[in-house]
């Protein structure tokens, strides 16, 4: 890899426009076009992409669509991994999910930053003498057992501790422990989930 693709990986500034990225987000981005042209019960073929965009991941993956990621081959998928419509994956820097984790629908976990300064954030001419910007990044970690819910955003940075439940049209800014239920803009621990929450303690 180039090191500007490291570079980008590790956190630091970057020229997004580089062949090598732009190699590589043509083909997610194809990938992703020809998933979403796909039927839910053309499984092999699903599956067949799956592999090509995600080669990092574990078994039993289950992607409904339409879904959009920047690159895909920096994100790692860990087993029995599920998304409901509209996942969105940008990984400038590594995304890590483990297993069983669930998205619900319209959820997006997203590693870029851009720059606060405007004459440092717009595009402009770079020292080869082509135009483009410079951007940067931080990695996001999922842990197991999570069930992230409807229109969920992810922030550049966080992670997400084991067996954490994230409330619809949350988004997490920062680090949540493990066993926690989050909610709110910004996202908030507002208690440890426990043993009380078994379904056997709510009346029906």
């Amino acid at each position: 890899m180039e090191k500007n693709t490291l570079d980008m990986l590790a956190g630091k500034p970057y020229h997004p426009g580089t062949k090598e990225l732009s190699d590589i987000a043509h083909l997610a981005h194809r990938l992703c076009r020809d998933y979403n042209l796909t039927a839910d019960d053309e499984k092999d073929k699903r599956q067949n992409i799956i592999d090509d965009l995600f080669p990092n991941h574990d078994a039993g993956v289950y992607i409904q669509g339409p879904l959009q990621v920047d690159y895909g081959k920096f994100t790692k998928l860990g087993k029995n991994f599920y998304a409901n419509f509209n996942l969105t994956i940008l990984d400038t820097c590594p995304v890590t999910i483990g297993d069983n984790v669930m998205c619900g629908p319209n959820v997006s976990i997203v590693t870029p930053l851009h720059p606060l300064l405007a004459d440092q954030r717009n595009v402009r001419r770079q020292a080869d003498g082509t135009m483009g910007d410079i951007e940067y990044g931080a990695p996001i970690t999922i842990g197991d057992n999570c069930w992230l819910a409807s229109n969920v955003t992810v922030c550049p940075g966080v992670t997400i501790g084991n067996n954490c439940v994230i409330g619809a049209g949350s988004v997490v800014t920062k680090d949540i422990p493990d066993n926690s239920l989050v909610l709110g803009v910004p996202g908030k621990v507002v208690r440890t989930i426990t043993e009380q929450d078994r379904l056997d303690n709510y009346p029906y």
